[in-house]
């Protein structure tokens, strides 16, 4: 239960981790102090239904019965990753410049499995799957997709057929676009 009167401070820090199924994940706040809870509510009401250990955030929090929560989650920044030879090898020759111009295609997640390492989506419109590596997602700030999500992505024509190399949850999406 929280007070009505509670103040609202702004905190920067990493995900610690996050847990799509159980609901909730943590925050280290850059400043020290106890970690923050980042309910599954809150980061949905960014527009994600996941975000990928080591991200930084920019949350709204408050001081509760239970500990230091995020309310509000303002932004957040995908973890830096290097490339893994399976993407690197995909991404040879696209610069950031040419990647950034890319497309956003609105599609639907057909299955990921993190276990795996990958997944597929459909983009609207079109017959061919995309496929999505786990650290093209983790790299896209997200840790999990859920079957019949609705994302954005950017796909190039890799070795193997279409392969996504930027994932956007739907509702971030068309938040950037709208700026």
């Amino acid at each position: 239960m929280t007070d009505d009167t509670t103040t609202l401070l702004k905190a920067k820090g990493r995900v610690k981790w996050f847990d799509p199924v159980k609901g909730f994940g943590f925050i280290l706040s850059d400043e020290g102090g106890p970690d923050i809870l980042l309910h599954a509510n809150v980061l949905r009401n960014f527009g994600q239904s996941s975000v990928a250990d080591g991200s930084c955030v920019e949350v709204l929090i408050q001081q509760t019965l239970r500990g230091v929560q995020a309310v509000e989650v303002l932004a957040i920044t995908p973890p830096e990753a290097p490339a893994t030879p399976i993407l690197a090898e995909d991404l040879a020759g696209f610069s950031a410049d040419e990647i950034a111009a890319l497309p956003l295609e609105p599609a639907r997640v057909k299955w990921f499995d993190k276990a795996k390492g990958f997944g597929f989506a459909n983009c609207f419109g079109r017959p061919e799957d995309v496929f999505i590596h786990l650290e093209v997602l983790r790299r896209s700030g997200l840790a999990d997709l859920p079957p019949g999500e609705a994302v954005c992505l950017r796909a190039i024509e890799g070795k193997r057929g279409r392969m996504a190399i930027e994932v956007s949850a739907w509702e971030s999406a068309l938040r950037s676009l709208a700026r």
